[in-house]
């Protein structure tokens, strides 16, 4: 058996007659990007309020005159 891996085709060109230096330079720059977004964290998730044990809790009366009527009305 033979391992034969398709040509593929490079992902930059540099055209125009650049020294190795600036070739280097470019290398450096795209390793830096690659490795500053890969150790960048995920942003959290935020949590659904449906599932917020917050929500399990009632919410305190309303004293004084209609805190009875406003107990009852949603908020």
């Amino acid at each position: 058996m033979t391992d034969q891996t398709p040509e593929r085709a490079p992902l930059i060109s540099i055209k125009g007659d650049a020294s190795p230096e600036e070739v280097a330079a470019v290398i450096a720059v795209f390793q830096a990007l690659a490795s500053a977004a890969a150790s960048a964290a995920p942003a959290p998730r935020r949590r659904s309020q449906w599932s917020d044990p917050s929500r399990m809790h009632r919410r305190p009366l309303a004293h004084g005159p209609g805190g009875w009527r406003a107990s009852g009305l949603p908020r």
